[in-house]
């Protein structure tokens, strides 16, 4: 299995475009070891050649564009891509507004729940909007079931389970501050050759048990690493709201990602979708440090993991 890391930050990136946290700063003037990093998505491949995208963040052409395993590379076609299909997650702006810049390249299969698919075809109507360009985004279902595993045909070889998380919807959203199934999912992504599996959960806010055997056998998990803290943001002036309420599970603490991800023997712990305030950024910080000490890698953007 191959797994590029297309972006590895929260909402805003870092450095967001408004930020002037510490963080921001000391990436902007280039006085901090802290490296700038676009919008949470990743792309997947069994073969390296043909990619599943999930999620489109609003980065998504500085990603491709960075990204040489993603370019057009038929001579025979003006135009092509190597991203044969996308799975959404959830339906938060950061995962879903790259959509509208990939209308070029459309019509493509999109796979997402229900509840996700609802969400942009009325309060962010992105799939209707979007018809107009060859015919749109071509909505392919996502159950809720564990169970109920989907393939993509045009890039065989692995096999997509759905993990309902615990999370929130995004503020926009109906179902904001009312959880329903649905809402986010995680992805057990299988290598079918090996039976060896990737865990991909950018957004989680507590471990149900399915969470929990996903973590069990896991070769590589993406965990939550949206803010160090809970009340973070709070702390920072940013935001009246905790982590846990917005759907983000913090790194530290008793329980938080770390102490749950130092219960399993997992080959690769990496965490993504990384807030521009949280100070594991600063490669010289004692939380960096920390990470390190724990066998916890970050996500960056252009990472390779092959497995």
């Amino acid at each position: 299995m191959h797994i590029l890391i297309l972006g590895s930050g929260a909402g805003g990136g870092v450095p967001q475009w408004n930020c002037h946290c510490e963080n921001c700063a000391g990436c902007r003037a280039k006085s901090e070891p802290v490296m700038p990093r676009t919008q949470s998505s990743i792309a997947v491949s069994a073969n390296g050649k043909d990619w599943v995208l999930i999620n489109a963040s609003p980065d998504i052409r500085q990603q491709i564009n960075q990204s040489p395993l993603l370019w057009p590379n038929d001579p025979q076609q003006q135009r092509g891509t190597a991203i044969k299909s996308i799975i959404l997650t959830d339906s938060q702006i950061d995962h879903t507004t790259g959509l509208l810049t990939l209308r070029e390249g459309l019509p493509l299969p999109v796979y997402c729940t229900d509840v996700v698919h609802e969400d942009l075809t009325t309060a962010f109507p992105v799939f209707p909007m979007l018809k107009h360009w060859h015919g749109g985004l071509q909505r392919r279902p996502i159950a809720t079931e564990h169970d109920a595993a989907i393939t993509v045909p045009e890039v065989p070889g692995l096999r997509f389970h759905p993990v309902v998380l615990e999370s929130n919807a995004p503020p926009y959203s109906s179902y904001r501050d009312k959880v329903v199934p649905g809402n986010n999912i995680g992805l057990q992504i299988v290598d079918e050759s090996t039976g060896k599996y990737a865990f991909y959960a950018p957004g989680c806010v507590q471990a149900n048990p399915l969470v929990l055997e996903m973590l069990s056998a896991a070769e590589c998990v993406l965990f939550d690493g949206t803010l160090w803290l809970d009340d973070e943001m709070i702390q920072k002036g940013f935001s009246n709201r905790t982590g846990t309420q917005m759907g983000h599970m913090p790194v530290n603490g008793p329980d938080g990602a770390i102490a749950l991800l130092n219960k399993y023997s997992i080959t690769r712990k990496i965490l993504i979708h990384i807030n521009n305030t949280n100070p594991v950024l600063n490669e010289a910080s004692s939380a960096h440090a920390y990470l390190r000490e724990n066998g916890i890698e970050m996500a960056y953007d252009g990472m390779q993991i092959k497995f």
